[in-house]
């Protein structure tokens, strides 16, 4: 009798093993209509691992992702993210903004200049120009929900999302006000996807700040 291996049978277990995920992420890890379950697809690999880590060590807290998470060996964690990153389906229109123009110029202004006086970094000098993101570690900020990516920057502001030291994010976002929050979240999730929406190789951007997560 001869069994036949996965591979032989047309068989991935790591698109078996991320079954889980589609409900809340989409089978490519599209993103669904939920607001709060961000798009992983497309993301670089490293920044989806460290993620992953967060959330099974729980410094990441969201109980479905702890529990999922728990024994996984970093081994796994690594293929899941790399079978994330490989994905690249379309990213999904922009949404249409729910706030004024002025607090969309406010968060244009923020996410393109940064506000110096405030010591806050334009979000395209880590993210890029097109906010695609860059190797190996920094995620891109397209096809968000605006209450995700608000959600987000309020857990850095309040210090219960944090990453390696120094931790970049957690620096920037305490500058943010709450208004500065809703602003950014408002025209990131309003932008189209751009003709290439890969992240940027590695070392492409200067980067305003050291951040834990980057190689050195």
């Amino acid at each position: 009798m001869i069994v036949a291996t996965q591979a032989e049978a047309g068989t991935d277990p790591v698109a078996e093993r991320v079954l889980a995920c589609a409900s809340c992420h989409g089978a490519q890890g599209q993103g669904t209509d939920d607001q709060y379950f961000p798009r992983l697809a497309g993301k670089p690999a490293g920044y989806l691992y460290h993620q992953l880590v967060a959330f099974r060590d729980k410094r990441r807290k969201y109980p479905p992702m702890n529990y999922l998470l728990e024994f996984q060996p970093d081994e796994s964690l690594r293929q899941m993210a790399d079978y994330f990153a490989s994905q690249h389906p379309p990213l999904p229109p922009p949404a249409a903004p729910t706030v004024s123009n002025e607090v969309l110029d406010q968060g244009h202004a923020l996410v393109t200049q940064g506000d110096p006086q405030r010591g806050i970094p334009a979000c395209e000098r880590c993210h890029g120009p097109s906010f695609t993101g860059m190797e190996p570690a920094i995620p891109g900020l397209l096809g968000l929900h605006a209450r995700y990516i608000a959600a987000q920057l309020g857990a850095w502001r309040y210090g219960t999302r944090t990453a390696a030291a120094p931790d970049c994010m957690q620096i920037v976002a305490g500058h943010l006000t709450e208004a500065d929050v809703t602003a950014v979240a408002a025209w990131l999730s309003s932008l189209p996807a751009p003709a290439n929406a890969l992240p940027v190789p590695q070392g492409s951007l200067a980067m305003p700040l050291k951040c834990g997560s980057e190689p050195n």
